[in-house]
């Protein structure tokens, strides 16, 4: 994986950016322990389902058949020979999922899976805005200088992606404007509607300009926070409410994966559920706006998670081994075991204690690629086992606590309850 992580860890120190980020791409492929890795963005996380067995096919046969959903709803092929860059970027244009080669890294845009898609509906449609931003973005030569670490964030007022601390987010309001939100700016500008995928361009242009006149260089916003003045519109409060799993009150369903992994044929169940569209989450699911409850049956059947209240919910971690060589640990499989085993342990439904688990990241090395913002139990193997952390403890006192491998469950179940 990619050497610096998405995430930066609470007091870390972030470096002024000598070099390009080496984030992998659809073109420029990464190589891993386990052969190479194509990232192809899906801005907004959506997909046709013509577009989803395209991927699913190029998993098969040019990876090792498994396709990986990212914290940024993007899409992941690993396994991949080193030499089946061009076959793979045929695959993709003919799906029409590589609009631009000189752009493809910097398409990151994330946004809310869309009206009926949770417990409220919120102010906007925004898949327009995120078919319009991604079409601006390729049109913009300026644009290509941008990380692709850098996130573009579109929110439709309920404030679930709001909570991913992007570096440019818009947030749409009930009366025909929107937000802008800078970075992790506790304020934003107000804009209309109607120009609102305007001001998030030149947002990030605005940044780029900045940073080079004061002679930096950074990924992200929230490294340079004092280059751009912020917005005079305090933010509104928000639940950051995701949507639940399963069946939506306003029609379709939500599944998980199991750390955003299916195999080309659960993949292909999920497509033959969705009835034409899906769109990927950054909370590693799939939102199937036309799919009938009914579906829900065959689709717990073929592994996907379709209800929330389990040690699952908010769990993630990176590859670890075999796919990383940096890793210390295969922290999917630990943390696997850890999840499945937590009922017994008392923490299987956050209904035990009367709250939510606290979400959890399993890291294989320091470089904890991957670490959703936001994460309070960061779990970090050591060689010898792992390190689980808490932020913001009893007290609000940050703690950690060294352990085995076989005493990491009980740790970790303990570490999710805290308050």
């Amino acid at each position: 994986m990619p050497p610096e992580p998405d995430a930066v860890m609470p007091g870390a120190a972030v470096p002024d950016r000598a070099r390009s980020d080496a984030c992998p791409g659809a073109l420029r492929l990464h190589t891993a322990d386990d052969g190479a890795l194509a990232r192809v963005r899906l801005p907004g996380g959506l997909l046709t389902d013509r577009q989803a067995l395209a991927l699913a096919g190029a998993a098969e046969a040019l990876g090792d058949g498994r396709l990986e959903i990212t914290s940024r709803g993007n899409v992941q092929l690993r396994g991949l020979a080193s030499d089946c860059g061009g076959e793979l970027a045929e695959r993709l244009r003919a799906a029409g999922l590589l609009p631009s080669d000189t752009h493809e890294r910097v398409r990151n845009i994330v946004a809310s899976p869309g009206p009926g898609a949770g417990p409220a509906e919120g102010s906007a449609d925004v898949r327009a805005w995120a078919r319009a931003l991604d079409a601006a973005l390729c049109a913009s030569p300026w644009a290509t200088g941008l990380s692709g670490k850098f996130l573009f964030a579109l929110d439709d007022g309920r404030g679930d992606v709001a909570a991913l601390d992007a570096d440019v987010t818009l947030i749409a309001g009930p009366d025909g404007t929107a937000l802008l939100r800078l970075g992790r700016a506790a304020t934003a500008r107000p804009v209309p509607a109607g120009r609102a995928v305007a001001a998030a361009l030149d947002a990030a242009r605005e940044f780029l300009d900045a940073q080079r006149a004061a002679g930096l260089r950074a990924w992200h916003l929230r490294e340079l926070p004092d280059l751009l003045p912020p917005g005079p519109v305090p933010l509104p409060p928000s639940a950051g409410t995701r949507p639940p799993l399963g069946a939506l009150p306003g029609g379709g369903l939500h599944v998980g994966l199991r750390f955003g992994v299916a195999t080309a044929g659960q993949w292909r169940a999920l497509v033959d559920a969705a009835e034409g569209e899906l769109r990927l989450t950054p909370w590693r699911g799939a939102v199937l706006p036309g799919a009938p409850a009914d579906r829900l049956p065959e689709l717990a059947a073929a592994g996907f998670r379709t209800a929330a209240g389990t040690a699952w919910d908010g769990a993630s971690a990176c590859t670890g081994l075999p796919g990383c060589a940096k890793s210390r640990s295969d922290v999917r499989a630990d943390a696997a075991r850890a999840l499945d085993t937590a009922r017994t342990l008392g923490t299987a439904r956050a209904s035990d204690e009367g709250a939510a688990l606290l979400p959890v990241h399993w890291s294989g090395c320091e470089r904890r690629c991957g670490h959703p913002a936001g994460c309070r139990v960061d779990v970090l193997a050591t060689g010898e086992g792992y390190r689980v952390a808490v932020t913001g403890g009893p007290q609000g006192r940050d703690t950690a606590v060294e352990v085995t491998n076989e005493q990491m469950a009980a740790a970790v179940a303990a570490a999710r309850r805290t308050t």
